[in-house]
C-alpha cells in the first residue's frame, strides 16, 4: 500500500486507522454500560439518557464538532481544566479526532449492543441467579456470552462510522496534514486543488476495502462467536 499511495495519502490513511481505533476502544466500555442502562434500567431520567445518546444521529455534524470546541477546546470549561491541570490539549490533536469520532459512533455503537442485551432470555439469567451466582457472576457466564455477537457488531459500527467521520472532525481539530488529516479530510483537501482528483480517488478506494474488509471480519467473527455459544 505504501506503494501505490503517496507519503501524504499514507499518513492519512494510518491517522485514520489510529483514530478509529482509539474511538472504538475507549467507547467500548462507555457504550456497554449506556446499552445495559436503556436495555435493563428503570430510572428517572432513562429517557434523558437515550436522547442524549441518540442526539449525534440528529445534530448536523459541524454543530456537534464546534459543541465540542466550545467545551474541550483550550479557552472552554473541560478543556481548560484539562490543559492546566493535566497538560492535555484536545483541540487541533489527533485525539481531539478520536473523541469527534468516538462521539459521532458511540449512537450506533449503543443501539446495536442495547439490540443483543434486549434479545436476551431474562429466564437464562434467572436460573443462573436461582443457582445461587451473583448479579457478576450472571453477566459474566450468560449475559456477556450471550450478547458477545452486539458488541463486536457494535464495535465495528463505530469503528466504520469513525473511518468516514468528517464534519464535526475537521470543526473541532481542522485539516492539519499529518496531525489531524484523516481520510475524509485528505480527501476533501486533494479535491480542492488542480490535479488531486488521482490522490482522492487512491483514498475512496482504500476507504471502501477497509470498510468491506471491517464487514466480512464482524460478520465473521460474530458468526464463530455465536457458533462457539450454540455448540457450549
Amino acid at each position: 500500500m505504501t506503494g501505490w499511495l503517496g507519503p501524504e495519502e499514507w499518513q492519512a490513511v494510518a491517522l485514520s486507522l489510529k483514530v478509529s481505533f482509539w474511538a472504538t476502544l475507549l467507547s467500548l466500555p462507555f457504550g456497554l454500560l449506556c446499552a445495559l442502562a436503556l436495555a435493563r434500567g428503570r430510572f428517572i431520567g432513562r429517557d434523558v439518557l437515550n436522547w442524549l445518546v441518540h442526539l449525534p444521529l440528529v445534530l448536523p455534524p459541524v454543530v456537534t464538532g464546534y459543541l465540542l470546541l466550545l467545551g474541550f477546546g483550550r479557552q472552554g470549561p473541560i478543556g481548560s481544566v484539562l490543559d492546566s491541570v493535566f497538560g492535555i490539549t484536545l483541540a487541533f490533536q489527533w485525539t481531539g479526532a478520536a473523541l469527534a469520532a468516538s462521539i459521532m459512533a458511540f449512537p450506533l455503537m449503543v443501539r446495536a449492543m442495547r439490540l443483543a442485551i434486549e434479545a436476551v432470555d431474562p429466564k437464562l439469567e434467572e436460573a443462573a441467579a436461582t443457582l445461587g451466582a451473583s448479579r457478576l457472576k450472571v453477566f459474566s457466564t450468560v449475559t456477556l456470552p450471550l450478547i458477545l455477537p452486539g458488541i463486536i457488531a457494535g464495535a465495528v459500527l463505530a469503528f466504520a462510522k469513525a473511518m468516514g467521520e468528517f464534519g464535526a472532525t475537521i470543526t473541532f481539530v481542522s485539516n492539519i496534514p499529518s496531525e489531524t488529516r484523516t481520510v475524509p479530510s485528505a480527501i476533501y483537501a486533494f479535491l480542492q486543488v488542480p490535479g488531486g482528483e488521482t490522490s482522492a480517488i487512491r483514498l475512496v478506494v482504500v476507504a471502501v476495502a477497509i470498510a468491506i474488509g471491517a464487514l466480512i471480519l464482524s460478520e465473521w467473527l460474530s458468526r464463530r462467536v455465536a457458533k462457539r455459544i450454540s455448540g457450549s
